[in-house]
């Protein structure tokens, strides 16, 4: 059953990439007029859309691979967390001295299906290779234990990075760091994207909010965000083991935060491939607000 209320329910990622996005949503002086119309449950990527398909959410901000099995959800324009080249929070570790060709299974961090599926479609339409695929908890440790590369996304993926000379320091052994974003910009020459805003269209239509109010309060939030980059590095530097300097190169130069003609290029080639390779089941319409 869906929320029964006349605030939308929104499903957020407590992840430092989609801070600017719900900048507004969580600071004055917008916070509280905007508190008058939603309310926000905190998820991982996989869990917003589980929380949208089963109506405890009205709004997520979705793995771009979920979208596909997500009916009657439209997609907020202007949104989203994408790349046009290197992302630094998806990466791809492989461990096996015999580099990517050697790879036999992937350990699949959980937290998102999209990366899962550009893994999925990167190994076998770009790097010709099929090895075993297996959803694991991120921890790159432990990973390694059960798989000799491992799909690490999100503040995982940058945590990893910062700990990469000390791990080697520890270990004595030099992994293969992959962004992945970088690797299919490289291949596509489009976009990576990673998530984008949807919403149920029933919440929607009984709710007191318009489709124009909706988007509107969600790009002011973006663009609010994005000018106050300093503020959320300061915020995030308490709470995450990344420097400060690099936060603020993640924020200004990685993330992509505008669902624009190259992310939906990017979008509609993922799409295909997926289908291509097996890892979704069709093409999906994209259908916008």
């Amino acid at each position: 059953m869906s929320v029964a209320s006349k605030k939308l329910v929104i499903a957020a990622i407590n992840f430092l990439n989609p801070a600017p996005l719900m900048w507004d949503f969580e600071h004055q002086p917008r916070a509280t007029e905007l508190g008058r119309r939603y309310s926000i449950i905190s998820s991982t990527p996989s869990e917003c859309a589980q929380h949208l398909r089963a109506g405890t959410a009205d709004i997520g901000l979705v793995p771009v691979a979920a979208y596909s099995s997500l009916p009657n959800t439209a997609i907020v324009p202007g949104c989203a967390i994408a790349s046009l080249d290197e992302v630094r929070s998806i990466l791809l570790i492989v461990r096996h001295p015999g580099g990517l060709e050697a790879v036999r299974r992937v350990a699949l961090d959980t937290a998102s299906i999209t990366s899962a599926t550009y893994t999925r479609i990167l190994f076998r339409k770009l790097w010709k290779s099929d090895p075993e695929f297996l959803p694991f908890v991120a921890d790159l440790e432990a990973m390694f234990n059960v798989a000799d590369a491992a799909l690490l996304i999100g503040d995982p993926a940058l945590l990893a990075l910062e700990d990469r000379e000390l791990r080697e320091q520890r270990t004595g052994e030099r992994l293969l760091y992959l962004d992945l974003a970088h690797e299919w910009r490289a291949w596509t020459n489009t976009a990576w994207v990673s998530a984008f805003w949807a919403v149920r269209e029933d919440a929607l239509s009984r709710s007191e909010i318009s489709r124009q109010q909706l988007i509107q309060d969600f790009e002011r939030s973006r663009d609010g965000g994005l000018d106050n980059i300093d503020q959320i590095i300061e915020e995030w530097s308490a709470r995450i083991a990344v420097p400060p300097a690099v936060i603020k190169t993640y924020l200004y130069d990685n993330v992509h935060y505008f669902l624009d003609d190259v992310c939906l290029d990017g979008l509609n080639l993922f799409y295909r491939y997926a289908v291509e390779c097996g890892a979704l089941p069709a093409v999906p319409t994209l259908r916008f607000l």
